[in-house]
């Protein structure tokens, strides 16, 4: 049997790998935040063993008594008096070229959060992951749903297994094996290392030696400078999200809040917050709290959030809205409510533009978006909405709502049959009504109508709703079956009965009536129809927009 005293130590250690940014200063203690520099029981110590050059500092915390300790006193009668004891280390080294912190237990919590590189891990991991070796991605959509989703297999798959959308969405976090990089833990092993990269740090065995440490820095550093990320990965370095204590970020803050001084600016809009989105359909009155002012309103538009401070003092004004809050509610007199306070500022989104770079506000947090992807965008953009249609639609007169539209305009037509409120029942929706579509079309065209004169809320509305209509018929049989019972019921002579390749029609009136265009239309509302139209076309149907007049 062999002696596990003679076991060899581990030469390398798992780690979080922070880059940092480099401002100049000598003293690596602007790197920490002040709080842990002064906190009883926390060292800093300058670092010179072997190439390494940098600073250390440790400490321990012991808050008191678990949080839990009183709650099992209550349940046994027994006193129990535990602490939690927590651990800090963080070292900081200075390369030649960049400044990098390795965390170990909770020491990346004295990092001064806009000192950190957000780009860093992403941009590492999609310049030496092997494409059929990924393991796990995490990612966020940019549609009105807003929700994350996390995927993981075991020995790895490709890249394109994971089902990721080539626009809309944010991987934030991936993770699988590199081959080919001089790093201590592989040490020629063929079988390469296990990374995990981040929108904030880089996950992996690093080497417990100065030298080694250093050599694997060097390594992570020539990855980092290759021009361009692997051609399977290069979709996701396209969005990538900026810290929000960030001197980017910061300065984008400085120029919307000078965008909110105009009323309403052309590159701010309304959309929905994921945590508002469930009950956004159903709501019947908003109240909104900015600047002092409460208002309750039956539509939620984007004057009513940036009318308030655009008269507030410069500097002011995006913290106020910040501030400010907004709760819906499912009837006209403000009494049922369906949602908390969410942020005012939640509730909009922007376009900034700064010397040819693209940034976007959405969900309280600021994108870079690359310019390819953006050209892109709007190409197939524009290929959708170029797509022929049978539908044709009727100039919409100013002052009338979408009802009367919907049934004095289009269903006054032949061949068109009015389903405006008139709801399917269904289990899928806990019995609740559904809106199959506001229209049925001559050929049985699945036709959703909505006025979107500012922003992506409506819009997002919209293409929510189209998912949702061809989801139900495809997957709720129940339901099916009781839309076409509707039909025999309100148009017993109309043909159309088979929706198992449906044709979506989403009728579309923007301000003033202008025409549906790439350029007429947010780049976030672009974004979201692309990914509409994907998962359609993935549910077997076709997607046309048809643009409707004043």
């Amino acid at each position: 049997m062999a002696d596990r005293t003679s076991k060899k130590p581990p030469t390398t250690r798992k780690t979080s790998l922070y880059r940092l940014t480099d401002d100049g200063d000598p003293d690596l203690r602007s790197l920490i935040r002040p709080r842990y520099l002064d906190q009883e029981g926390f060292r800093a110590r300058p670092v010179r063993q072997g190439p390494l050059r940098g600073l250390l500092v440790t400490g321990t915390t012991a808050p008191g008594p678990a949080d839990w300790c009183q709650a099992l006193a209550d349940l046994t009668g027994l006193a129990v008096n535990e602490e939690n004891h927590t651990a800090f280390g963080l070292l900081i080294v200075r390369t030649e070229k960049h400044i990098y912190a390795l965390g170990h237990g909770m020491g990346h919590l004295m990092i001064e959060p806009a000192r950190i590189d957000p780009g860093f891990g992403i941009h590492f991991a999609v310049r030496c992951l092997e494409k059929d070796r990924v393991t796990k991605v995490r990612r966020q959509i940019m549609d009105a749903r807003g929700r994350s989703d996390e995927n993981s297999v075991t020995s790895g798959e490709h890249i394109r297994g994971f089902g990721i959308e080539e626009f809309g969405e944010i991987v934030s976090h991936i993770a699988g094996k590199v081959r080919g990089i001089p790093l201590t833990y592989t040490g020629g092993d063929a079988a390469g290392a296990h990374i995990t990269g981040n929108d904030r740090s880089v996950k992996l065995r690093l080497g417990r030696t100065p030298e080694d440490l250093m050599n694997d820095l060097l390594a992570i550093e020539e990855v980092c400078e290759r021009d361009d990320p692997l051609p399977e990965f290069d979709f996701i370095t396209q969005v990538r999200p900026l810290e929000a204590v960030s001197d980017l970020a910061q300065g984008l803050d400085a120029r919307l809040d000078e965008m909110l001084g105009t009323g309403v600016p052309g590159r701010v809009g309304l959309a929905v917050p994921s945590e508002c989105r469930e009950g956004f359909d159903s709501a019947e009155t908003f109240r909104v709290r900015v600047a002092r002012r409460t208002r309750t309103v039956p539509e939620l538009d984007a004057q009513t959030l940036l009318g308030p401070v655009s008269s507030c003092a410069p500097g002011e004004r995006l913290e106020t809205l910040r501030k400010g809050k907004v709760q819906m509610f499912a009837d006209s007199d403000a009494e049922e409510v369906i949602s908390g306070n969410v942020s005012a500022g939640r509730w909009l989104t922007a376009e900034v533009v700064e010397e040819g770079a693209h940034y976007f506000l959405w969900q309280g947090k600021w994108y870079e978006v690359g310019a390819e992807y953006l050209a892109t965008v709007k190409r197939r953009v524009t290929e959708l909405l170029a797509r022929p249609s049978r539908i044709t639609l009727p100039p919409w007169p100013k002052g009338e709502g979408e009802g009367p539209y919907n049934e004095k305009r289009v269903a006054a037509r032949a061949g068109y049959v009015l389903l405006d409120k008139k709801n399917v029942h269904t289990a899928r929706l806990h019995g609740g009504g559904w809106e199959v579509c506001d229209l049925l079309g001559p050929d049985g065209q699945l036709i959703h109508i909505k006025k979107a004169p500012s922003g992506t809320a409506p819009l997002n509305h919209l293409f929510a709703q189209a998912r949702m209509c061809v989801e139900t018929l495809k997957y709720d049989t129940g339901a099916r079956r009781k839309f076409i019972a509707k039909l025999d019921e309100i148009a017993p002579g109309h043909p159309a009965r088979d929706f198992r390749e449906p044709t979506v029609v989403l009728g579309i009136l923007l301000k003033e009536g202008e025409p549906v265009t790439a350029d007429s239309l947010f780049s976030f509302a672009q974004i979201s129809l692309l990914h509409t139209d994907n998962v359609l076309k993935g549910l077997g149907a076709r997607l046309e927009v048809v643009s409707i007049g004043r």
